[in-house]
């Protein structure tokens, strides 16, 4: 399975390995690395609770997200069953857009093998996510990178990681998706952990710098 699936993040010490072999490849990671520090782990749960989550969570605050999980934790409506038998109308009232209540709806009708998905390609588990409506490759890759521990998953349409690539590689515009993808080619096999560098590093420069 190991061969399928490649490296597998659990632990702080594979985050420091793979942090470790960045520096040694990129010296602007070893720079980067310099501010940040020992990288976070940024591990989470699998499953369907976690993509619902995502789904809540899109294009809304951190407050109103949390509020609105809040009420379907309430009405234990965060299993396939639950949403199923509440219904679009029924997951409205608990805050969800019409929108988002069919992609819940779509997601729990989708009957994926969420066991299986932990020992599939990562390709495969994108393709797997995506094909679900309202689950776009952003969704698809964190859950790959933070909920299976893929260490070779990276998400270039994240803005932060575009943004944190400009001022760590000082380029003159924002990398976009696909030219992004395409440096991250380098940081093969630890695209997470160069992620997770990214990210931490955009943190750091957004407090120095006051970016917006």
């Amino acid at each position: 399975m190991q061969d399928r699936i490649g490296r597998v993040i659990e632990t702080d010490a594979h985050v420091a390995e793979g942090a470790a072999w960045l520096a040694r490849v990129e010296p602007r990671f070893t720079a980067a690395l310099e501010q940040t520090g020992p990288l976070p782990l940024r591990r989470r749960p699998d499953g369907f609770a976690q993509l619902l989550s995502a789904i809540v969570s899109q294009q809304v605050s951190v407050a109103s997200a949390r509020a609105i999980w809040g009420r379907l934790e309430a009405a234990e409506a965060v299993t396939p069953e639950a949403i199923l038998h509440r219904g679009a109308e029924g997951l409205r009232e608990l805050g969800l857009s019409r929108q988002k209540a069919r992609y819940a709806c779509a997601l729990s009708e989708a009957g994926i093998d969420f066991g299986a998905l932990r020992a599939a390609p990562d390709d495969e588990v994108v393709a797997t996510l995506t094909a679900v409506t309202g689950i776009g490759v952003w969704t698809a890759e964190i859950y790959a990178m933070f909920s299976l521990g893929r260490a070779d998953v990276f998400a270039p349409g994240d803005l932060a990681l575009q943004e944190s690539a400009r001022l760590l590689f000082d380029l003159p515009d924002r990398p976009k998706e696909k030219a992004l993808r395409g440096m991250a080619e380098a940081w093969s096999p630890w695209r997470a952990v160069a992620a997770r560098a990214l990210w931490e590093y955009y943190r750091v420069a957004k407090s120095r710098e006051g970016i917006a």
